[in-house]
């Protein structure tokens, strides 16, 4: 075998494998799954998986390795994208099903040029006189420019009057566009409605004209990245648009085409969460017959067979000076037992270390390959491999967590923003060093968490409204897993295991054992106790307008305890702090603030009656 010091790690991020220079190396470690295969079916139009589980990685390999069959293009959606959207929606006072149309025009703007840009011989165009005058309008509006982005696309939408009018004159309609009716269109906003019709059926006109002998089709990834800048109504508007405009071409035109061996389609990379939330109907179904749903879960005692260890496995096998069988190159440089198995294996089991600290997804391996490899990789030393107390040690513990948790980070800014991220970091804290607990001790620490909520932060964000409702949440992102025993046998429960298409978002059990992930316990500062200092509550009042429910009253003593959903204590009051005791009754709607109460808790004041 070869030293570690000559294998090369490639990258996490598939994105890097587009440039040139890359993709030598990445047709060598790429695996070949049925998911590839299946995603060249006519009938697919979404690829479904977690951050992580190579969504990317097959949209590159598609667009860089053309077939006999087929070809594909790979487009990003960037942060310069989305704000020329809001740009449009404010100057055109556009609504989402102009969002659905706008999106039409780019997909069906970049399956034109690419068509032209594969297939533009003279002879080419010469036998299909609509796409060459599409063709000739594209180069005249670009001045020969034009390339197949999303960005490049919306300049033509932006100055549409300017785009009809370029489209015109190489058509049947004349130099002048009117709509439908003869009259010319006054809106504004009519106007650019209309144009943006006129423009979608030249483009589909041009493209129902030609036959092509391959098939085609558009990738169209970063969906799930929201851009800091970007407000998530507009970020949604934006994808939801996107979504009902693909599964409109993909069902009510491209399927239309008639008398063309190759047909086109468009595929969009989503996380199931995001496409859970784009309010497509039938979405199970959808998820069924149109979607390749990308997992790479397998179980310790299989794990040899699953094609997460073939993935890895290539990694070092194509690099060697022979072919080496499955499993062996793995083995020699990682040449070390896992502890705590119930079964033996015949092989080193050291790939199970990294199941165990990794959510199965291809990206979690090949981090901490990367991470092993910048830490010990040693060029003076040949017959150094690794070893297992290297996955142990404090430093590649850090830089895994960080990775991890930046890993989240992406997730969660799809819904919010840096400081709620941030707030969400504080709650670990209040376990003191805990990563193993029960649901008491979960409720005591978030009951703490809260009041710091209240103190300093004056509202809490959704996903932190209630002790259940986070409680969810961290099961949602795999920080955490629950613990079911039954009998002598134990059932750890994650998200990411439970997960299926029929069932997106599994539910976390209350009332159970819980643990934080193996990689992310130290990062989330769970590792040891933490010294906090109390937290301050003034005296004086923090946040007015607090609203609740009055849960109990006692007029002969005087005071009454009020319930606010997301509070998961009630809130003590007395008469005295209230602005009409008399008129106070169990079940009435509140308003009041907080203080500190003489014994150290919180108390209501300010009590009145909300009209």
């Amino acid at each position: 075998m070869k030293p570690v010091s000559e294998i090369t790690f490639g990258f996490s991020d598939a994105e890097n494998y587009r440039r040139r220079e890359n993709r030598e190396l990445f047709n060598k470690i790429f695996l070949r799954t049925d998911a590839l295969r299946d995603l060249d079916d006519p009938s697919i139009f979404f690829l479904v998986g977690e951050k992580g589980t190579g969504k990317t990685a097959y949209a590159v390999y598609r667009s860089n390795f053309p077939n006999e069959k087929q070809f594909s293009s790979h487009k990003f959606i960037r942060e310069t994208d989305y704000n020329k959207f809001i740009s449009l929606k404010k100057e055109k006072n556009i609504s989402l099903s102009e969002y659905t149309d706008i999106w039409k025009v780019i997909i069906l703007l970049i399956f034109a040029k690419e068509i032209m840009t594969s297939s533009g011989t003279a002879e080419y165009f010469l036998r299909y006189p609509k796409f060459k005058a599409l063709n000739d309008a594209i180069n005249d509006y670009y001045n020969n420019a034009f390339a197949p982005e999303i960005i490049t696309a919306l300049q033509l939408i932006e100055n549409s009057t300017s785009a009809v009018e370029v489209f015109a004159k190489y058509s049947q309609f004349g130099a002048t566009f009117k709509g439908g009716d003869g009259v010319e269109v006054k809106s504004e906003t009519r106007k650019f409605q209309t144009n943006l019709l006129y423009i979608q059926g030249k483009l589909q006109d041009a493209l129902s004209s030609i036959k092509l002998s391959k098939s085609v089709s558009l990738f169209i990834d970063g969906i799930d990245i929201r851009p800091a800048s970007i407000p998530f109504n507009e970020y949604l508007d934006c994808v939801k648009g996107l979504a009902n405009a693909a599964w409109s071409l993909n069902n009510d035109f491209f399927p239309r085409i008639r008398d063309s061996k190759g047909r086109m389609k468009c595929v969009l990379l989503l996380r199931p969460d995001i496409f859970n939330s784009l309010g497509l109907q039938n979405r199970n179904t959808k998820l069924k017959d149109n979607s390749v749903v990308l997992s790479w879960i397998t179980d310790y005692g299989k794990y040899r067979s699953s094609e997460l260890f073939l993935m890895a496995d290539r990694m070092f096998s194509v690099q060697q000076d022979k072919i080496e069988p499955p499993g062996d190159a793995w083995d020699h440089y990682f040449p070390f037992e896992a502890t705590n198995l119930t079964e033996e294996h015949s092989r080193p089991s050291s790939f199970v270390i990294f199941l165990r600290y990794s959510y199965h997804r291809p990206r979690d391996i090949l981090t901490m390959l990367d991470i092993l490899n910048d830490h010990y990789k040693s060029p003076t030393d040949k017959d150094r491999v690794f070893l297992y107390s290297d996955l142990f040690t404090r430093r590649f513990k850090e830089d895994y967590g960080q990775y991890l948790l930046g890993e989240i980070k992406d997730s969660l800014s799809f819904y919010y923003d840096e400081s709620e991220f941030e707030l969400f970091l504080k709650f670990f804290e209040y376990l003191n060093g805990k990563s193993r607990f029960d649901y008491e001790y979960y409720e005591g620490a978030f009951s703490e968490f809260y009041k710091y909520i209240l103190a300093e932060v004056h509202n809490a964000p959704g996903f932190m409204k209630s002790a259940e409702e986070f409680l969810q949440f961290l099961y949602d992102q795999n920080i955490l897993s629950f613990i079911e025993e039954a009998e002598d046998e134990k059932f750890i429960r994650w998200c990411f295991r439970e997960r299926t298409p029929s069932n997106i978002s599994p539910k976390v059990k209350t009332g159970m054992q819980y643990e934080i992930h193996y990689g992310l316990a130290n990062t989330l500062n769970t590792g040891k106790p933490i010294s906090r200092p109390k937290q301050k509550i003034p005296v004086k009042q923090e946040t007015e307008g607090f609203l609740g429910v009055v849960d109990m009253i006692d007029k002969g003593r005087k005071f009454g305890f009020i319930r606010q959903d997301g509070m998961p204590i009630d809130i003590h009051f007395k008469f005295s702090d209230c602005h009409d005791p008399s008129s106070l009754d169990k079940g009435a709607l509140v308003r009041y603030s907080l203080k500190k109460s003489e014994k150290g808790g919180l108390s209501a004041y300010k009590v009145v009656i909300s009209k």
